[in-house]
């Protein structure tokens, strides 16, 4: 049986290249992520075993928006390293603007989990 040893990347189409381009850049650079490609069309950062990329969106799909809970992609999850590392994410979510669903805290997903 073959084994996966992680996720190769993560592709998110986003509809404003320019305005989301600032925000992925900071956001992934804060998690120590690194732009190995980066144009009008694409960017695409790797780190920790993973990469992440986000593009436009295809033409008859400009106007269209996220919403979870429909067919497709529910939400993206990186693991942290340490709680100080969920805070400083949070701080730098907050200054870019970011929506926040809840501040950092204990879940009840696992024991210990912190999000």
């Amino acid at each position: 049986m073959a084994e996966i040893s992680g996720i190769a990347h993560i592709q998110l189409c986003v509809s404003d290249m320019d305005r989301s381009l600032p925000f992925y850049s900071r956001l992934l650079g804060s998690m120590g992520m690194i732009p190995v490609m980066e144009d009008d069309s694409y960017f695409y950062c790797i780190g920790g075993k993973t990469g992440v990329a986000i593009s436009p969106v295809s033409g008859p799909h400009k106007n269209s928006t996220f919403t979870q809970g429909t067919v497709g992609l529910h939400h993206v999850c990186f693991r942290a390293k340490s709680r100080d590392d969920v805070e400083s994410l949070y701080k730098v979510a907050c200054e870019l603007g970011a929506t926040i669903i809840r501040k950092p805290g204990e879940s009840d997903y696992a024991p210990g989990y912190y999000s």
